[in-house]
């Protein structure tokens, strides 16, 4: 979260970012997993794990009329399956359930602003880190000053997504009363209808919010982290795939795609 922290981009940029594949791929996620784990770089499908509740990294979109999953991880995950001459199946799921899903061996990789703690670098492969950006604490606009620092959360209601980076931060600060849940659409909606007073974000994630959602603001509080950096996860013994993974994402570094790709995703998300 980590998950577990705008830039205008010429219309070619959001075309690119408006062909990321739909979530409706039932029918060869079993398929695509057995293919992929084997570590053959010939395979023909790579299934990827994300929860597309993360704009800009991973969201719904209607695009053309249909239900389609974008955001500038999705962005990187079709670079790392055109690189290995694979489709790209996407499978999205509760955020909690990605690691479980991935050592099972149902999905091939995850991406999902996906933070390098120790305990997930005990579970499964990390990547090298593709994208870092800082945390940020979310309130109805109202409540803006009154929670200007972190040491102003003591004791209040937080929202924060199960199993993420945030949840961590919040379990740290004194007498908060957490409400963990899935996805962050909930917690907005929790935030809404004043069930809890702030929630801690990714930052893009929060200026995506905020952006679309009226009445809420982002404070001067600034959770800190050590896991500051997002990275790819991959079954633990699959290093054939994690090298190539960090193949992938160091060509689009050099490249500057990363940065092109986040400002694509950004734009998108904020598009009606």
């Amino acid at each position: 979260m980590n998950k577990w922290g705008k830039l205008s981009m010429g219309l070619l940029l959001a075309a690119g970012l408006l062909a990321g594949c739909g979530s409706n791929n039932n029918d060869n996620n079993t398929a695509a997993s057995g293919n992929a784990n084997t570590g053959n770089a010939a395979k023909k499908t790579l299934t990827l794990g994300t929860s597309a509740d993360f704009p800009p990294y991973e969201f719904h979109k209607v695009v053309d009329g249909k239900d389609t999953i974008v955001g500038f991880d999705i962005e990187i995950a079709k670079d790392i399956a055109s690189d290995m001459g694979a489709e790209l199946v996407i499978k999205d799921l509760p955020f909690d359930s990605l690691l479980n899903e991935l050592s099972s061996g149902r999905v091939d990789m995850v991406i999902s602003g996906l933070s390098p703690t120790p305990e997930r670098a005990k579970a499964v492969g990390l990547s090298d880190i593709y994208y870092k950006a800082e945390q940020a604490v979310v309130v109805r606009e109202a409540d803006k000053d009154k929670y200007a620092t972190m040491d102003s959360l003591k004791g209040v209601k937080l929202g924060v997504q199960t199993g993420s980076i945030q949840e961590d931060i919040a379990k740290g600060i004194e007498g908060a009363q957490l409400t963990s849940l899935g996805k962050i659409s909930e917690i907005v909606l929790q935030l809404q209808s004043n069930r809890v007073d702030a929630s801690i974000m990714e930052g893009p994630v929060a200026k995506s919010f905020v952006k679309n959602v009226k009445g809420l603001a982002i404070t001067d509080a600034k959770p800190e982290v050590e896991d500051d950096g997002y990275v790819i996860g991959v079954k633990k013994d699959n290093t054939e795939l994690l090298d190539q993974v960090n193949t992938t994402l160091k060509r689009l570094g050099s490249e500057g795609k990363i940065d092109e790709y986040v400002a694509a995703a950004s734009e998108l998300a904020e598009s009606n």
